[in-house]
């Protein structure tokens, strides 16, 4: 589906158009006229309407952004931007539409286990893709899948049209915000599950326990890949390394580039809480296996001294052993079996192995 937002300098007025109608080719954009064309899981016929006919991109540039749909077993393509001599290719990879509203209104279960799993959504064959194509004048974004932060840029413009003329590079960075602000929520229900788990952890460790935290090592090692790229991204948006990105519109990369920098960090101490919990999980079990041993085995030291007087009173030598035939022989061995069990109990309480 094709989605055009126009923005008309000489007549200053904007909106959606209808039918998504283009003009011929980009060149016949006028003046400073502005237009945003959204792609939303288009057939082959309005991809090559838009990135051939009309803007034709380099062959690589289309090679990136229908990955997903060439190669869907091997994902999304990972985050990067590229100049080319007439536009510049960002891609980055947002959070598939809906997780953060549901990570947001879920709340996490009494034992820390995630009650939405985000760990399929962000699998690297199930993560969407956001490719933007940006000229002085035109911005093309092209992903397969509904995304929450290009759907609530577009309610936006519905309400400021306006803000279209500001130009393509200040649409983007809507986009980009929009996308940034997305991870909060899930970095902040990645917090409360590791704290969750951490009190389950010390209270009463279990395998279960461990399969969760080994999910949650994965879902925030593929974030923490992600965010550092789209980090990378940001970094060489706002340090004015391209032309396409105006200097006034800096200021607000900048300020999308720490957020996102404040997520990373957030993601990186979620990475290492996860291995410290791991090891405490280990650590923890560990000791609940020596302290089952140690109780068994104490078991089976005062028992031992027991079985030890039972079996040599169990032999039945009579003319060597006149304690059978004794009338106290019995109530003898009990007593004195009592007595060492007791004996070895007491002396494991005073060397406090007890």
């Amino acid at each position: 589906m094709i989605t055009v937002f126009r923005w008309d300098c000489t007549n200053r007025t904007g909106g959606l158009v209808a039918g998504g109608e283009l003009p011929a080719t980009a060149a016949a954009v006028s003046g400073e006229d502005v237009l945003w064309i959204d792609l939303s899981d288009p057939t082959p016929e309005e991809e090559h309407r838009v990135l051939e006919e009309f803007l034709h991109v380099h062959a690589l540039t289309l090679e990136d952004m229908t990955r997903p749909r060439r190669m869907p077993q091997e994902g999304a393509h990972l985050p990067k931007v590229e100049e080319f001599p007439d536009y510049l290719l960002a891609i980055v990879n947002p959070l598939p539409i809906g997780l953060a509203q549901a990570m947001a209104k879920t709340p996490p279960s009494p034992n820390g286990e995630p009650q939405v799993d985000p760990i399929q959504g962000l699998q690297a064959k199930h993560r969407p893709q956001l490719s933007a194509v940006l000229t002085r004048h035109i911005l093309i974004t092209y992903h397969l899948q509904p995304l929450d932060c290009v759907n609530e840029v577009a309610a936006h413009l519905g309400k400021h049209i306006e803000k279209v003329r500001r130009g393509p590079d200040y649409l983007f960075h809507l986009i980009l915000d929009a996308m940034v602000d997305d991870y909060a929520p899930v970095v902040d229900r990645v917090s409360a599950l590791l704290d969750g788990l951490e009190r389950a952890v010390f209270r009463d460790p279990s395998p279960k326990q461990l399969a969760h935290l080994l999910r949650l090592k994965r879902l925030v090692s593929r974030m923490r890949k992600t965010l550092i790229l789209e980090r990378e991204v940001l970094a060489r948006l706002m340090r004015g390394e391209f032309e396409l990105v105006n200097e006034h519109e800096i200021a607000y990369y900048r300020n999308v580039y720490d957020h996102l920098v404040r997520y990373t960090e957030l993601i990186e101490s979620a990475r290492e809480m996860v291995s410290d919990l791991m090891q405490t999980h280990l650590a923890a079990a560990s000791n609940r296996l020596n302290r089952v041993m140690k109780y068994l085995t104490t078991i089976s030291t005062i028992v031992l001294p027991m079985s030890l007087i039972a079996g040599v009173y169990g032999m039945n030598f009579r003319k060597n052993m006149p304690e059978l035939d004794w009338e106290w022989g019995y109530p003898f061995a009990l007593g004195l079996m009592a007595c060492t069990g007791l004996g070895s109990y007491l002396l494991f309480r005073f060397r406090g192995w007890l």
